[in-house]
């Protein structure tokens, strides 16, 4: 639609479109919402890079290598 081609103006009056849509109470609350929502994301995205991703298996009394 755009063409890849999305600049200031462009940002600049959905921005504007939203505010009158939304207004500024709902706009700011949107905002924090969405920052909380990428903060978990990031935080579970963290999270799953930290698990091993094979638990690993206790060595049986009987096992030698």
């Amino acid at each position: 639609m755009f063409g890849g081609k999305l600049g200031i103006p462009e940002l600049l009056i959905i921005l504007v479109i939203a505010l009158i849509f939304f207004g500024p109470s709902k706009l700011g609350d949107l905002g924090k919402g969405l920052g909380d929502a990428i903060r978990n994301f990031k935080g579970a995205m963290k999270d799953g890079e930290q698990a091993p991703s094979q638990p690993a298996q206790p060595a049986q009394p009987g096992d030698k290598k």
